[in-house]
Parts: structure tokens; sequence; C-alpha cells
């Protein structure tokens, strides 16, 4: 076989960009706890743009709120890929991650608020109730046959719904302001998508144009900008039960490949740069510590798996297609992964106090390593006796 053949196989495999990201994540922590951190830093913090239509904003910005509309993009192009004609085209399947994202934030939030109530830190309450989806779906998606492909795309709906809602709560806690004239404007571009996606038009320029505007009003709006992707993701014409290939489909194809092995990684590079200071293991076992680091470990799962048994039980949804209610504690766990949106809220909460963000960011980053681990192993274990027992079945 040609090396060719084996970089070609790399680039299209999900477990090799699960494993570029975990990298990423390595050499951004090297790097920040080296005598290169502090150029890293900067180099994050140095402007780039224009003053024109006030586009001149750190690097950082333009990776978490530029290229990452991007990343939710083509998640939001595979959520409705599975909306419209997949895993989640059934109301049962559907409402599932809806109930799960609703606990994965309640149950979360009350955790921490539980150890942290009447202190200076009860208004982090919200850190840990974002999932962060690049890592929970990256490692998902290294254990390849040994999960169905239905959890995924459950994690990824649930994931997609966790981070809507972690955006409306910025949006309504941790937002200074919110410019309703640019969210006037917001509403006028998405009504041009829908018109488009009605009147049948095929091309996606003429989606993807408006979505640059679209981006550039939530932007400006107070919103968390990634919205955009989404909301640009759902006007993307498909098709129902039919061998041609649709817009859709295709932009999600040119998309992979970028996304994947280019947008994730910078993503890992410019967030996880956490600094290790005298002091900060000590901050793990103190009630702010415990908030974050239990509201993510234990009440993101008992929070998802809660809420989804109860709507199981009450007959509204349904388990994922071949799935167990282990699997679903193991998906429960990967979305104990807070990682950049709960370093964002800590940043948000805790203006003007650098050390108590740091403290916050660590607790974040244990958190999230625990989770990842746990979910991993767990799924693992669960999948390799899943597939035991299918070869046991065949003989």
């Amino acid at each position: 076989m040609l090396i060719t053949d084996y970089f070609r196989k790399f680039l299209h495999s999900s477990q090799s960009s699960g494993i570029l990201l975990i990298i990423s994540v390595g050499i951004s922590l090297l790097i920040a706890n080296s005598s290169l951190g502090e150029s890293f830093q900067a180099l994050l913090d140095q402007n780039i743009g224009t003053d024109i239509f006030q586009l001149n904003y750190p690097l950082s910005i333009w990776i978490n709120d530029g290229l990452m509309a991007i990343f939710f993009l083509l998640v939001g192009l595979e959520i409705k890929r599975e909306i419209v004609e997949g895993e989640l085209s059934s109301f049962k399947n559907a409402s599932l991650p809806i109930f799960a994202a609703v606990g994965g934030m309640v149950v979360p939030a009350l955790v921490y608020f539980l150890f942290t109530q009447g202190t200076e830190y009860e208004k982090g309450w919200a850190i840990p109730m974002a999932t962060d989806i690049a890592f929970s779906l990256a490692i998902i998606s290294m254990l390849g046959k040994k999960v169905p492909l239905s959890l995924k795309m459950f994690l990824a709906a649930l994931a997609i719904v966790d981070d809507l809602g972690a955006i409306v709560v910025i949006a309504a806690f941790y937002t200074d302001q919110i410019h309703w004239d640019y969210l006037g404007f917001s509403a006028v571009t998405v009504a041009v998508l829908v018109a488009l996606n009605f009147l049948k038009v095929q091309k996606h320029i003429y989606y993807l144009v408006p979505g640059i505007f679209l981006w550039y009003f939530m932007h400006h709006s107070g919103v968390h900008a990634t919205i955009a992707g989404v909301v640009l993701a759902f006007t993307i014409p498909t098709n129902i039960s039919t061998t041609e290939i649709s817009p859709l489909e295709k932009l999600e194809q040119k998309l992979h490949l970028p996304v994947n092995f280019l947008i994730m990684p910078i993503f890992a590079l410019a967030n996880t740069n956490i600094t290790f200071k005298d002091g900060m293991v000590d901050g793990l076992f103190t009630n702010f510590g415990y908030g974050i680091i239990l509201g993510l470990l234990v009440g993101k799962v008992v929070g998802i798996n809660l809420f989804s048994w109860i709507s199981v039980k009450l007959k509204i949804s349904s388990l994922p297609d071949q799935s167990s209610w282990s699997q679903m504690i193991g998906a429960g766990l990967l979305a104990g992964i807070g990682f950049t949106m709960s370093i964002f809220i800590a940043l948000l909460s805790f203006k003007g106090h650098p050390e108590i963000q740091d403290e916050a960011k660590f607790a974040v980053l244990v958190a999230s390593g625990i989770s990842g681990i746990a979910g991993y192993k767990l799924l693992k274990s669960v999948g390799k006796r899943r597939m035991r027992a299918k070869k046991a079945d065949i003989k």
C-alpha cells in the first residue's frame, strides 16, 4: 500500500481527528507552561482586522467567534440531515436530546449552587452547564464501531441544544448589553435565507454570502456569534428519500476535512493554554472547586440520564437505536467535558478577578479530563461486550 493511501485513510478517519485534537490540547498546555507562554498569549491577544465596520478583534476572538461558527455550521448540517431523514426524524428520537440537554443544564447548575450559595462564587452557577461539543464528539468518534451511530447523533444533538442553552444564558445573565437593532438585522437576514430555501435555490453561494452578514449582525448584537452557523445550516436545502445528493450533503462533505483537521486543532490550541500556578491544586478541594468538578462530572451524567429516563418512561421519547442505558451513562460522562464554553462563562462570571478565573479554568480542565477518560473507558468496555455477544449469537 502506498504512503498516500495511508495518508488518505488518516484524513478520512474520525478517530484521527480526535487524536489530533487531544495532541493539540497537550501542545497548548506545554506552550502555556513554558518560556513561550507569554509570547503565545500575546499572539492570541494581537488585534487583527480593520476598524471599518468594527471588525478589529484579537486573534482569539476570530478563532472562537469566527472559525467556530464554521464548526457549528457543519454540526448544524449533520443535525438537520438526521432530523429530516435520519436517526432524529421521529419525534420520539428527536425529543430525547432536548430533555437530556435540559437535565444536563439544570442539575449541574443546582449542584454548583448547593456548594457556593452565599459566597462570592455563586454568580458562576452557569460554569458547569456547558458541554464542549468539539471535544465530546471527538472522543466518541475515536470509539468507531464500538458505539452505535445513533448514540453519536444523540450526543451531537444534546451538545447543540446544550450550547444553545448556554448561549441563551450568556445573553440573559452575562451580556452587558443587547443591541436590538443588530438583532433585528439578524432576523431580516434569516428571513432572506428562509425565502431562498422556499424558492428552492440550490447554489451554496446564495446562502453563504447572507450567512456572513448573519454572523456579522449576530456578533454585533451581543449574542454569541457561533449561533449564526447553526441558523444558517437549517436553511440549507436538503431532500427526503432520494438518491440525488442535496446541497446540504455537498456542503457537509466539503466542510468535514477543514473543520476536523484545521479548525478544531486551532481551536484547541487557542483555548486550553492554561498556566499552572501554585495553589491551583488546593483550589480543587474548596466549595468552589467541588461545585465545578461535581457539577460537570456528576451533575451532567445524573441530569442527562434522569431526564432521559423520565421521558422514556412517560413514552415521550425512546432510547437511541441499538443503545443501552450503560451507553447513555457513558454519553452523559462525555457531556461533562466543559472546556471552552465553561471557561468562557468563568471568565465572564469573574471579570476583574484573575486569580478566581485561573482556579475556575483549572477545575474545568480537571473535571473535563476525568469525564472524558471515564466516558471513553465505559463506552469502550460496553461496546466490546456487545460486540462479543453479537459474535457469540452468530456462532
